[in-house]
């Protein structure tokens, strides 16, 4: 039987698996399972495996909440002194006064281990399949293990590196780790396929996840340092990298922008790599409902289906937009920032909406909600069986006299901790297929797609002087969203620009800490947070590993500060 290495009992001694809700597909094979199984079975059991902690990883409360609610994008206050408390940890999260025992940075360490763990299997148990998907399933787990290795070397500082599953990992750190992930990345390239398929590793994921290491490399190797060094070296691989895809010609840009984020992304062209959520893959996607009000139903089949009041974005990120378009409303000026579905928001006789047109706004929602009005558990409806669409308030709160009016300030006091308080974000469709409504979300969750290739080509090419380069590459992924009019052209080009640039394009989308770190904005002061710490760019190792490998002396230390 396959043996799981000794530093991955750490996971399995202490992770938190998968929540009770979640199912899974999945046959973890070994030697005694496997008996009577095609070869072509058995390696579909080994690959398997390697992606099935993917949409647990990137649940709402996993990376997302490490990504995001650690930056000036996102915040999640105690909701109504009431919901969200979960022992403060999620401000904590957002004030950077990070614990070892936080359970959702266990939970995103123990999941990546664990994962890692899965790609050391099938590594030993392909190369004797016959099959002739083997090989290609092969480098798969590599690469997967190479992807899991930059998340962890990302979050934690370190990557555990093996390929005997018996052996104890070795662990390395900074520009040893990159080199090691790199490697890896390159190795596997040339043997993977071009066709694109979402939830697989491609050749030009692969391009894309050596653009990201790249352009990241500088921290990763001095990741306390005041001030990171791009050298023009990683900054030429970069744009290497995202030439490959841009010229490849697979990829396309989406006119409209939300499409990128609905629940049948699985075919959208901009997409290079992602968590592949649909549904009869079980998907487990709850970004949707993260950030909606309690008293918001996107659901006219599912009474039962609303938000959670989860977290708003913070008045320091939705100033950026302010800033950056003057006295022009941003949701004119910017597709990327909202999108109105419901007519009733520009026309307030439209109170009547069939129940097959009735969506929710997407993007950046402020101010008085209207949706489905629910009563006794019941929707109201129209004399002519329509749903009623109204003004919302906090009847699921039993505040009837509280509106759902989103507020632009949001913070950790009693009234700015309010059921109203913060902007919310729909930025993934809420999911009209899945069975419960609610839990599940089958659209996939991106980890690559186009415009971020343009965009780290455009810092690349920054970074080495050329800002006129920067400005074109910027200005492509602003003309193609031309669903609902044109976003205009920039006519500058810095690092701040940029970077607000990023903001723009990739909010939400679980970038934010690594970019807020890369461009020097960690230490920053927003809504909340003044810590200033540089140790805080890299998260503790969970004290329940640290235990686990004790009988080991001095072989996994606790990171700097904590």
């Amino acid at each position: 039987m396959f043996k799981y290495s000794k530093i991955l009992m750490i996971a399995v001694t202490t992770a938190t698996v998968l929540s009770g809700c979640t199912k899974l597909n999945e046959v973890v094979l070994d030697e005694s399972s496997a008996t009577g199984l095609t070869p072509k079975q058995a390696a579909e059991g080994a690959i398997a495996p390697v992606y099935a902690l993917l949409p647990s990883l990137f649940q709402h409360t996993r990376y997302f909440a490490l990504q995001e609610i650690s930056t000036d994008e996102a915040i999640l206050p105690y909701r109504g002194g009431t919901d969200w408390g979960d022992n403060g940890i999620y401000i904590g999260m957002h004030t950077h006064n990070f614990s070892t025992t936080d359970p959702n940075i266990r939970n995103v360490f123990n999941e990546l281990v664990q994962s890692l763990s899965r790609c050391i299997t099938a590594i030993n148990a392909l190369p004797a399949n016959t099959d002739p998907s083997a090989p290609a399933y092969l480098a798969e787990a590599r690469g997967m293990r190479a992807y899991y290795s930059w998340m962890l070397l990302d979050l934690y500082g370190l990557i555990f590196v093996k390929d005997n599953p018996s052996d104890i990992s070795t662990i390395l750190r900074g520009a040893e780790a990159v080199e090691y992930i790199k490697s890896e990345l390159l190795a596997v390239e040339p043997l993977l396929g071009n066709t694109p398929t979402h939830g697989r590793l491609s050749k030009a994921a692969v391009w894309g996840l050596l653009a990201r290491l790249h352009l990241n490399a500088p921290v990763y190797s001095d990741i306390y340092a005041n001030q990171f060094n791009f050298g023009a070296a990683d900054m030429d691989k970069v744009i290497e990298y995202c030439d490959k895809i841009i010229s490849s010609g697979t990829y396309q840009f989406s006119p409209e922008y939300f499409d990128i984020f609905d629940d049948d992304n699985n075919t959208n062209k901009e997409i290079i790599f992602a968590v592949d959520q649909r549904a009869e893959l079980n998907g487990h996607n709850r970004l949707a409902y993260f950030s909606l009000s309690g008293d918001q139903f996107p659901l006219p089949e599912f009474p039962g289906a609303n938000g959670t009041d989860g977290p708003g974005i913070t008045s320091d990120f939705y100033e950026t937009w302010e800033n950056a378009y003057g006295p022009v409303d941003p949701a004119a000026a910017d597709q990327r920032f909202y999108k109105e579905n419901l007519t009733i928001y520009s026309n307030a006789n439209d109170t009547c909406v069939p129940a097959a047109n009735f969506h929710i706004n997407r993007g950046i929602l402020r101010g008085q909600q209207y949706g489905l009005i629910r009563r006794n558990g019941v929707f109201l409806r129209c004399p002519n069986g329509d749903m009623k669409v109204g003004p919302l308030f906090h009847d699921t709160r039993n505040r009837p006299t509280l509106a759902v009016n989103f507020t632009k300030e949001i913070d950790f006091s009693t009234e700015g901790s309010n059921y109203p308080t913060g902007y919310r974000v729909e930025k993934y469709e809420f999911s009209r297929k899945s069975v419960s409504g609610r839990n599940f979300g089958e659209a996939n969750i991106v980890i690559l797609r186009l415009a971020d290739i343009y965009l780290m080509r455009a810092e690349a090419k920054l970074r080495k002087g050329d800002a006129a380069g920067a400005l074109a590459d910027v200005n492509i992924v602003r003309a193609a969203r031309t669903a609902r009019g044109t976003i205009p052209a920039l006519t500058e080009m810095n690092l701040d620009i940029l970077y607000r640039e990023r903001g723009f394009e990739l909010y939400w989308e679980m970038v934010r800490r690594t970019d807020m770190i890369r461009f020097g904005k960690y230490e920053g002061t927003w809504t909340e947070k003044t810590d200033n710490n540089p140790q805080k760019r890299i998260f503790p190792i969970p004290q329940t590993a640290i235990d686990g490998a004790s009988n080991i002396p001095n072989y996994l230390v606790q990171n700097p500060g904590y």
